[in-house]
């Protein structure tokens, strides 16, 4: 897709990625996937919904992870 996306989270070192970060590769993604960097006004509240669903599954995504060598992370 694009190697300019921006990686989150080394996968030797667990970092905590934070919500400023996750959103901005949301919508990093979803610009890149729509092909808009801004969206005309009629597309606006669709392109922020798809921005909020990527960064919710992203956040899921990098909460549970299992990294091996890391230790266990628990349930919050």
């Amino acid at each position: 897709m694009c190697r300019s996306i921006k990686t989150l989270r080394p996968p030797a070192q667990p970092e905590e990625a934070t919500e400023e970060e996750i959103r901005a590769a949301a919508l990093q993604y979803v610009r890149k996937v729509s092909g808009f960097r801004a969206p005309a006004a009629r597309n606006r509240e669709v392109f922020d919904r798809a921005v909020e669903a990527v960064a919710g599954a992203t956040a899921e995504l990098l909460d549970h992870l299992e990294v091996r060598g890391a230790p266990a992370r628990r349930a919050s």
